[in-house]
């Protein structure tokens, strides 16, 4: 069996203190807790300080390009549709360089598990604001306070048809790390947005800051129902963040409804070999 040390890739660079370590670590322990090993999952990663654990995470990996770590996970799960696929993003390079293939990909519910590290700045890029930044909030690229209203991002995945969606909280790993679990495990798309401190260019939303607005599902909300999921999701607009499984249903996945796949996986299938035929045919 695979351990968190298996997992492990180089030494992360990133800040101390940084929510980066405690998502990182939740990862690999879902992936370990999972019975997976490094080649038995695909990881894409988006551009930023969450697209560094690229270096971090031994796996099979891709770096994309800004914004593009979506279409490329679709089509490695398109190629192998067998091995599960894991898109570890920023917020920015998600929600903000690529945010239509989100939109896409959920009405597609294409089976990817979506990891989100959310801390409404471009960290790598020295603290500009991100779309989940709060209305008001000064960067470097708005010294007099970002005009635009954030995104919420479990509404936009919800009313684009998303079948999972979830949030985490990088200050309480051992409760993050059940959520990816489940994301993983589910048949469909699955988002989990991680709030998650940046300690070196953020200074509004601290670990303090979720510890005082935060809280936890109980057991009585029902996962199963939109029309509980959104009021819960609208939340966010309130500063009053829900933790847990926000929604959760079945439907058929993307690559069930293609003819082509059904049986084995592309990368299986047997090659097209005679171009001289079909050249025939042609010219």
């Amino acid at each position: 069996m695979a351990t968190i040390e298996d997992f492990s890739g180089y030494a992360p660079t990133w800040c101390p203190g940084c929510g980066d370590w405690g998502i990182g670590v939740a990862i690999k322990s879902a992936l370990v807790q999972l019975g997976l090993d490094p080649s038995s999952v695909m990881a894409i990663f988006g551009i930023g300080c969450s697209g560094n654990m690229n270096d971090f995470l031994n796996a099979y990996g891709l770096h994309a390009l800004h914004g593009r770590g979506l279409p490329n996970a679709i089509g490695a799960k398109l190629a192998n549709h067998a091995l599960p696929v894991i898109a570890i993003v920023g917020d920015g390079d998600c929600y903000g360089e690529g945010g239509n293939h989100l939109l896409h990909a959920c009405r597609g519910n294409h089976d990817l598990t979506v990891i989100v590290h959310d801390n409404g700045v471009y960290g790598l890029t020295t603290g500009q604001v991100s779309p989940t930044a709060q209305k008001g909030f000064k960067s470097k690229s708005t010294p007099s306070g970002i005009i635009e209203k954030p995104i919420n991002p479990l509404t936009l995945a919800l009313a684009s048809g998303a079948t999972f969606v979830a949030q985490g909280f990088a200050g309480d790993i051992n409760f993050t790390i059940p959520l990816i679990k489940k994301a993983i495990e589910h048949r469909g798309f699955s988002l989990v947005n991680i709030l998650q401190p940046c300690v070196t260019f953020n200074h509004v939303n601290t670990y303090q800051y979720y510890l005082q607005r935060v809280y936890k599902l109980n057991g009585d909300y029902r996962a199963d129902s939109l029309h509980v999921a959104m009021p819960a999701a609208l939340q966010m607009n309130e500063e009053k963040f829900p933790l847990g499984v926000i929604y959760q249903v079945q439907r058929p996945t993307y690559v069930d409804q293609v003819a082509q796949l059904k049986g084995t996986t592309l990368l299986n299938k047997k090659r097209f070999e005679d171009l001289a035929a079909i050249s025939a045919e042609f010219i």
